[in-house]
């Protein structure tokens, strides 16, 4: 018998358990993805080219409040939840769904759908969306680098365009973003490493992109996406724990699968956090994954002239991710404002207009921060608009890319960047290289 299949996904995810697990599976037939998180990328299609042999009509791509129906219309058999950064309850409510209607529900094994890579890699994870992931990875380059290694980051997949188009991307110019269309969630991970001169693969068929990224790699890191498990086996896990969210590590499918898969646990935002807050995820990891090495971080916020904040009205850009389902109420932007004395920070909300009003509709958890919404060209346009139509003396953009080359800002605005700190010991290059010489060299 052919099960018939749904994956569950937000396209990246629900794509790769595709591609590796169902795509030549005469076991199965998948009759429909379901897009949640991310705006307007339902309505697609998973294109046939892509699709394999098995789907000469490519795979239809709906919303996800129509999952019981489509569970109905197509007597589906097996519900496949493939996507991240979603609280444990949360899951279930999804899988009581699915079995009302009639059908299986599978959360498909983090080791099962990680690809065998030939060269080393060092995976690059958190617990939750906003953790610090990316500043990390770059930390881990530069010290990768410092042992003589080429090193080629691969991210974890945002193909929020044209999939056919997306199959494998390489960026290590900007001409590479424009060439890819890139959204600004994309130019936010991609950047700051392009800066460094390092090259970043990401896509949809991460087959491919591993063959590829081979080619031009000693090591490849896994630069990972929400709170997700890697697409490819590592030989060091490292996961970032934030304890401004402590207790979240158990609490979120799948960051508690990191949790426990963890070589290396980062617990980030040490100078920011309470002492009882970094205990608590401290205690957490301790007793849950006892075989990791904690290692403490900080993660401080920079901005290039403080002094022009002090005693001025901010308006603070945040990274949105992080806001909307990482579940954050403001992020770097509000505790460099604060850090560095402004007057007041401007709540933006009176201001939003078209999809940005719908996002503080969305996630009424947000503070007086605007969230850097920038899936698609309407996105981009009416984030442009809020900001302008905000009174304030200074914006503050807590965004990893600069903003001001693809948006037309009428005010002054400066950008506040975050980087890796080592706490105490032990430090992040010494438990790396600890583990490469373990495990990496010696099998």
């Amino acid at each position: 018998m052919v099960e018939k299949v749904i994956i569950m996904g937000a396209a990246g995810r629900d794509f790769h358990n595709f591609n590796v697990y169902f795509r030549d599976n005469e076991r199965y037939r998948v009759v429909a993805f379901t897009a949640a998180q991310i705006p307007k990328i339902e309505g697609r299609l998973y294109p046939p080219e892509l699709a394999g042999k098995l789907y000469p009509a490519g795979v239809p791509i709906y919303p996800e409040k129509e999952l019981a129906r489509l569970i109905r219309d197509h007597q589906v058999d097996l519900v496949a939840f493939s996507y991240s950064d979603v609280p444990h309850v949360n899951v279930m409510h999804k899988a009581s769904i699915a079995m009302a209607e009639g059908a299986d529900f599978i959360l498909i094994g983090a080791p099962y759908t990680m690809l065998k890579a030939q060269k080393p890699v060092v995976a690059v994870c958190a617990v939750r969306t906003g953790c610090g992931k990316s500043q990390t990875t770059r930390k881990v380059c530069h010290i990768l680098r410092g042992q003589g290694k080429k090193v080629v980051v691969v991210r974890h997949p945002m193909p929020y365009g044209d999939l056919l188009d997306q199959v494998v991307q390489r960026f290590s110019t900007y001409d590479d973003f424009e060439k890819h269309k890139c959204t600004i969630e994309e130019r936010e991970e991609y950047e700051p490493l392009v800066d460094m001169d390092i090259v970043v693969y990401a896509g949809v068929d991460y087959g491919k992109i591993l063959s590829e990224a081979e080619k031009e790699a000693d090591i490849i890191v896994w630069d990972g996406g929400n709170n997700d498990t890697p697409f490819y086996r590592p030989d060091i896990h490292i996961v970032l724990f934030d304890p401004h969210r402590a207790g979240h590590e158990l609490l979120y499918y799948p960051g508690e699968t990191n949790m426990l898969m963890a070589d290396i646990a980062v617990i980030n935002k040490v100078d920011t956090a309470s002492l009882a807050q970094v205990e608590q995820v401290r205690k957490n990891i301790e007793q849950n994954a006892p075989k990791a090495q904690i290692v403490l971080a900080k993660s401080p916020a920079i901005v290039s002239q403080p002094d022009l904040v002090k005693g001025k009205r901010i308006l603070v850009v945040e990274d949105g991710p992080t806001l909307t389902h990482g579940g954050m109420p403001y992020g770097a932007g509000l505790i460099a404002a604060r850090q560095y004395g402004a007057s007041e920070v401007v709540d933006p909300r009176s201001a939003a207009v078209g999809t940005i009003k719908d996002t503080y509709l969305l996630y009424p958890h947000v503070g007086p921060v605007l969230p850097a919404m920038g899936y698609g060209e309407e996105q981009i346009v009416d984030l442009e608009k809020t900001i302008n139509r905000v009174h304030c003396d200074l914006i503050l953009f807590a965004t990893p890319i600069h903003l001001t080359r693809i948006l037309n800002i009428t005010k002054p605005a400066m950008r506040v960047r975050y980087e890796y700190q080592d706490s105490e010991p032990p430090f992040l290059e010494e438990a790396l290289l600890e583990q490469m010489e373990n495990r990496v060299h010696h099998g």
